[in-house]
Formats: structure tokens, sequence, C-alpha cells
């Protein structure tokens, strides 16, 4: 092994990001034009009362290990008291747990990449209330994991819960999408708005809005507080604060769709208010109750085309629909692990502003 590598790379891939681990194993082994590959093979084991175990079955010693794991593939099932249970993000979080037991100690190096990461929605306390991604940030770092790699977190602030030894990495897979979207779409630069559902996504539309030059909207969610269903206070209505979107190319972005009917009604708004076409970008695209209403909406012409991506689980009937469009992120996920097994610079791959401009100062051109 070339010498910039200064641990053995080792992969462990868990059963719920099998295809994703694979395609990156497959894209390292030809970036360092080898044959050999950086898998070591676990056994994920289920007794009959649901309890589990994992079983590594070759050498980690001193090797720099990744563990990969969507924590948001619920299609994983196991019997238990002979009925089929679902993989909840909980299961999937104990079996890493257990796969850092297996090592015991004779890695050099433990990182986990979850690319949706545990928790990550109860980041903060707003009242008598469990702090759950923390202390999950916390247990991962005294078991002795070094580095955290993820994706699009849900509030950066909570990597604060673990401030020193352990190193932890939030990429952005804006860059991967923009390109698909650029490449895959007519728009006219000049006429595109980019729309933030609520105030905790406004970063994100600014980032976007200042690749392609263009402006920013926001809706502001007035919620019901005297009302809790399903965790959370019920949405009344979505205020609008933007320009005009009469004949323009709305693009709501946000990080993840859950049910996805707060986006949807961000979309029905903007058609109401004249926007010519709409765009929905999304990294986490879970479709918690399904996805007929998607359909619906796609069919009476509310929106154009969602964009996400496969860092989480996404049900195959989702990915042959034809408003949903798949970002394949398992390229930028390779170059980041092959990055820091080398020990390089990551602020490179933190910023790829200058192909998304040339992407579309090309478009304008033809346009």
């Amino acid at each position: 092994m070339s010498s910039k590598y200064k641990d053995e790379l080792g992969l462990i891939v868990m059963k719920n990001c099998e295809n994703f681990g694979k395609s990156i194993d497959s894209k390292i082994m030809e970036k360092r034009q080898i044959s050999e590959s950086f898998i070591i093979p676990i056994e994920q084991v289920r007794f009959n009362n649901g309890e589990g175990k994992v079983v590594i079955k070759d050498s980690v010693r001193d090797k720099d290990l990744y563990i990969l794991s969507d924590v948001g593939n619920h299609s994983e099932t196991y019997k238990m008291f002979g009925y089929d249970n679902h993989m909840s993000p909980d299961d999937h979080y104990q079996d890493i747990k257990r796969v850092i037991s297996a090592i015991r100690g004779q890695a050099d190096r433990i990182s986990v990449v979850m690319p949706l990461l545990y928790e990550s929605r109860q980041h903060r306390r707003k009242g008598r209330e469990s702090l759950d991604c923390a202390l999950a940030l916390q247990e991962l770092q005294s078991l002795g994991v070094s580095t955290i790699v993820t994706f699009d977190v849900h509030d950066p602030n909570i990597q604060n819960a673990v401030p020193n030894s352990m190193s932890f990495e939030n990429f952005y897979p804006t860059n991967t999408i923009l390109k698909e979207f650029i490449k895959n779409e007519d728009f006219v630069s000049s006429d595109v708005i980019f729309i933030s559902p609520d105030t905790g996504a406004m970063d994100r539309a600014r980032y976007y809005a200042n690749m392609f030059q263009a402006d920013v909207g926001m809706f502001h969610k007035r919620r019901d507080l005297s009302k809790i269903v399903d965790g959370k206070n019920p949405i009344v209505a979505h205020e609008y604060l933007g320009r005009n979107l009469t004949g323009k190319t709305a693009i709501v972005v946000d990080d993840m769709i859950a049910s996805g009917g707060s986006m949807l009604d961000v979309a029905n708004d903007l058609k109401q208010r004249g926007a010519q076409k709409v765009y929905l970008i999304s990294t986490f695209a879970m479709f918690t109750n399904g996805f007929d209403k998607f359909n619906e909406a796609f069919k009476s012409g509310l929106f154009d085309k969602l964009y996400s991506t496969n860092l989480t689980y996404v049900d195959s009937e989702v990915t042959k629909m034809p408003w949903y469009k798949m970002v394949d992120c398992s390229s930028y996920a390779s170059d980041i692990i092959d990055t820091l097994n080398s020990s390089g610079s990551i602020s490179e791959l933190k910023n790829g502003k200058q192909k998304i401009i040339e992407m579309l100062d090309k478009k304008r051109g033809k346009n």
C-alpha cells in the first residue's frame, strides 16, 4: 500500500446499507487501482427473543476501520417470537455498538459513518425531555470512536456535545445534488428563486441561492401551540416572505422529508402565488406515511420533480416514480473515506463551488 495511507483501511458495512457500502468500496478500489475489497465480513445475529450479537469474520488488528450504517433503513427485519419485526433506528444504533464491542480494541482507529445521524431530530431540549442525539455521541466517544462522519445534520450545533477528543465531520451533498439538477433540468437562471420551507432551513436555501446568484424566499410555519400531534405542534398556516413568484422557477430545499405534508403545503402555496415550476430538494426522503400523496400532488401539478439522495433508504417503488430523481452520493462518500484514511485535507471536499459555477455559466450560454 502507498505510504500516504498511514493505516490499512477496513470497511465494516452493516446490512442496512449493503448496496451503498459496496459502491463505496468499489470506488475506493478503482481510485487506488487495486482489486482487493476493503470490506471486512461480519455476521449480524438475531436470537428468537429479539436479542442480537455481531460476529466479525476477519482480522481487524491495526486497521483504520469505518463502520457504515444507515439507521433510517426500516426495511430490515428480524424474527422475534415468530413475528417479523422491522428494525428501528434504535436497533441499528445498538448494532453499531455491538460491532465496536466485537472489535475489542484491536483496531488502530474507529470511525462511524452514519449518513443520517442517529436521533438528529432530538438534538436539543425544550423542556423536561431526553437529549438522545447528544447522549449517543457521548456514548460512541466513550466506546473509542475517533470520528463521526455524517451528512446534512439537522442541527450542526449538536457537535458541541463532544467538543474535544472525538472528531465530528458534517458534509453536505449540496454540490452533488446541484450537478444532477443542472444537468437534467431546463431553467433560466434569472427566473430561479430558492425557497426555505421554514426558518431552520434558511442557511441551506441561501447557500443554493448564492451558487445560482438567485433570490431567496422563506415560509414561516405558524403553529397551534395549544395542541401536540405526533410529538409536535400542528401547523396552522405557512406565511410567505419574499419576492413575487409569478412565472418563476421555485426550488424548495430542506434537509429531510418525513411525512412530506409540510413540503407539499409549501408547493401548493407557491403554485397559488404564480410559480411556473416547483422543484423539491431534500437530502433525506423518508416518506414516513407513504408516498401516495406525492403521487397525487404530482398528478395535480403541484410540483415537477423531487431530488433526493441514496444516503438513507428509499422504497424501491418510490425510485420508479416519474417525479423522483435519486442522486447517488457513493462517489462523494468514497472520496471522504479515502481522504480521511490518508489523513488528507477535507476542506476541498466541503467546497465544490467552482464546478457548479462553471456548469451554470455553460447553461446560461445555451440560454
